[in-house]
């Protein structure tokens, strides 16, 4: 029970100075919700723990270079701020809002890690030519995130979905779908076609970035667990792996990103 407003108490209880509590419904025990729960936090600690000791790893770098030392420890102030963001994600309830922040912040850390590996690595002296390989590197990126953005609106959808209709009927939970799942499954087309005109440039033009081939792999997951969900009512595994693969995706495309931006240009055409 919970105060709707300020009273004071008197000798007697009141009813009408009390309503039910339903923000979290602690009557009812999911176990799979729990263990996902802790795993979350137990892999949170343990990369914020990771984070923490790459920052001081990263003192030996300050005469060297500054700026390696300053983002190991604002990664550190960011992976706090993560964990703070995950705490009102619980307290909200699981809002669209919040859940899409601290995917975002998720993101935003990965890139910062990335980035830091990439700084800390001697520089390339291949002399290639790469001005709209970056371009489309920059958009594919870009697009991948405003992808993931959308993609936990549709989670968020099938959640509520799934409080109305409950766990036993996942052949409905995407019966009638929302405008946000169309634009997703067709953004989803957009991203393959920019990644697929990267792949061939950066073939035809010998470019050597391997991992553009992890990329494509990475996409074919991803669309492979998004029919599975969709066509075949989600498959066990399914919607964790189709976060994780874009996760995943993401990461190696801001990587290739920052090699292409890192290698220096030589004067040619494209």
């Amino acid at each position: 029970m919970t105060a709707e407003k300020d009273f004071t108490t008197g000798t007697s209880y009141n009813s009408q100075n009390w309503v039910k509590y339903t923000k979290h419904d602690y009557a009812i025990f999911n176990p799979w919700h729990t263990w996902i729960e802790y795993i979350n936090r137990l892999l949170g600690a343990l990369a914020g723990l990771a984070v923490l000791i790459m920052a001081f790893l990263s003192l030996k770098y300050w005469r060297e270079n500054k700026k390696i030392t300053l983002l190991s420890w604002l990664s550190v102030f960011l992976m706090g701020f993560q964990g703070w963001l995950g705490a009102t994600v619980v307290y909200s309830v699981l809002s669209p809002v919040k859940i899409t922040i601290h995917m975002v912040m998720a993101l935003v850390i990965v890139a910062l890690i990335l980035y830091l590996l990439h700084i800390s690595k001697a520089k390339s002296k291949t002399q290639i030519s790469l001005k709209s390989f970056r371009s489309l590197a920059v958009f594919a990126v870009i697009f991948t995130l405003i992808q993931i953005v959308l993609g936990t609106q549709v989670r968020q959808f099938v959640d509520e979905q799934i409080k109305l209709l409950g766990y036993n009927t996942p052949e409905q939970w995407l019966s009638k779908p929302s405008v946000i799942f169309y634009i997703h499954r067709s953004f989803s087309i957009l991203v393959l076609v920019l990644n697929l005109l990267i792949w061939w440039q950066n073939r035809k033009l010998k470019l050597g970035f391997n991992k553009v081939n992890w990329i494509l792999v990475l996409i074919g997951l991803e669309i492979i667990t998004g029919i599975a969900m969709y066509n075949f009512d989600f498959p066990a595994l399914s919607q964790p792996l189709h976060l994780v693969i874009a996760s995943l995706l993401f990461g190696v495309q801001f990587y290739v990103l920052l090699e292409a931006l890192r290698a220096p240009i030589r004067i040619k055409s494209l």
